[in-house]
């Protein structure tokens, strides 16, 4: 609630929408949506600038999966890099399975305009380019209550996007308007400065580097599944993707706002968006109803109810592998943090925002990856 307050005090917020999975955050909570008039707050974006979500339904049945998932899920970890790990060599997107390959050129030649701080980790952001990261990011297989298959996933931009999230909010913090703040992690960069001008090229740069990196690793994903299944000829719909860390120029009552939704989806009448719960919950397909007074936004997940640190206190791996019974996934003390018991319920926060989306599908995980 403090930190809540705290965002509504600043002089150039015109609005700020709390999400049922809202929890706390660095500045600014997890699961809030922060509209500002010529005005945005690096902090409140976050370090992982375009996290999100991707999803694909594809021809597969739960009749089709094999009883014992371990091959698929390490055939999955082979194919992509998982927690630092990265690609031994940059991957080819023009020799991807459907991967639209139109920007990518241009994408990376824009590379040159991004922050000098990061320059030099031109290679690494490559390599890293289709991996998955920790934390709670995932890979997952997937039925649906009709017992379709979906593939699913959610990652963000990676080691470059936090270097450039950190370099800008150093930056804002050192500005002459935000001294005494009531948090300087709510230090902002104001229209009509090179500083917003540096950090918008920046942000939106990172919010691309995270769409395609998700896209490779669905693409790479694909790959494995049609390898796998070959018999099946596997045939896969139009992919669902969406942000949930990152900042859009939206309009409301007449303004033009800068909209942050830190841990949030957009969810504007007929967006498509995924909901996730946990390593062993369910999660949703949606499409937003187009609630203004949300500023057309919806959760990004179940959202914890504890901290990392707290979850490895009170839970043990015998209580891991309890909660993801039914579910080939890591069941060690590394992914502790994750075990959904550290999560909110995903069905009440669903039932909570009602009148933000409606339920397409509900999935329920059989393979998860993590880092």
């Amino acid at each position: 609630m403090r930190q809540l307050q705290n965002v509504a005090t600043l002089p150039w917020i015109k609005g700020l929408a709390v999400m049922p999975d809202v929890h706390y955050g660095k500045g600014a909570t997890v699961g809030s949506v922060i509209a500002m008039r010529d005005a945005v707050c690096p902090a409140a974006v976050g370090v992982d600038i375009g996290c999100g979500m991707s999803a694909v339904k594809t021809s597969l049945t739960a009749n089709d999966l094999p009883g014992d998932l371990s091959r698929l899920r390490s055939k999955i970890e082979q194919a992509i890099p998982v927690g630092r790990g990265m690609h031994r060599e940059e991957v080819d997107p023009k020799r991807l399975y459907q991967f639209p390959t139109g920007g990518w050129d241009d994408f990376w030649a824009r590379f040159d305009g991004v922050a000098d701080t990061v320059k030099f980790r031109r290679e690494r952001a490559a390599l890293q380019m289709g991996t998955l990261g920790s934390g709670n990011h995932l890979i997952e297989v997937c039925f649906d209550q009709s017992g379709a298959i979906w593939l699913m996933l959610h990652s963000g931009s990676r080691n470059i996007g936090k270097e450039l999230a950190e370099y800008h909010i150093g930056v804002a913090q050192k500005l002459p308007h935000n001294q005494g703040l009531v948090d300087r992690d709510l230090a902002v960069f104001v229209a009509d400065t090179p500083q917003m001008a540096d950090y918008r090229s920046d942000l939106y740069w990172a919010q691309e580097y995270a769409k395609y990196n998700r896209a490779i690793m669905m693409a790479l994903l694909k790959e494995v599944i049609r390898k796998e299944f070959r018999k099946a000829k596997v045939s896969f719909e139009q992919e669902i993707s969406c942000h949930h860390n990152y900042v859009a120029e939206e309009r409301y009552d007449g303004m033009d706002l800068l909209v942050t939704r830190k841990g949030a989806i957009r969810a504007g009448r007929g967006d498509f968006g995924i909901i996730p719960g946990s390593m062993g919950t369910s999660s949703y397909i949606v499409k937003g109803l187009g609630n203004e007074a949300a500023f057309n936004s919806a959760s990004h997940g179940a959202g914890r109810k504890m901290s990392r640190s707290a979850a490895k206190r009170r839970f043990t791996v015998r209580d891991l592998e309890e909660q993801t019974r039914g579910v080939e996934c890591r069941k060690d003390s590394g992914v502790l943090d994750e075990i959904p018991g550290a999560y909110k319920s995903i069905e009440q926060v669903m039932e909570q925002q009602r009148d933000l989306v409606e339920v397409v599908a509900k999935l329920k995980q059989v393979v998860n990856v993590k880092g």
